[in-house]
């Protein structure tokens, strides 16, 4: 199977060093990681099972301490 991935720059530029150190592809190195995520899994909580368990008073609480100030410069995004 062939798969068309668009990674940021620095993600791929570390992708190739790692695989290098390692003598093998870059493909190689995305499918192992690929397998380990997926190994996994089964056994970690969805993205519903843990937003259930978040208490949002609490978020709130957290958040309401934020500054209210513009963003820095460079960080509009």
């Amino acid at each position: 199977m062939t798969l068309h991935i668009e990674l940021p720059e620095t993600i791929a530029r570390q992708a190739r060093d790692l695989a290098a150190r390692e003598h093998i592809t870059v493909d190689s190195l995305i499918a192992a990681a690929l397998t380990a995520q997926l190994d996994h899994a089964p056994h970690r909580p969805t993205i519903a099972e843990r937003a259930a368990r978040v208490d949002w008073q609490r978020v709130d609480e957290i958040l309401a301490r934020v500054p209210d100030a513009p963003p820095v410069e460079g960080d509009e995004r």
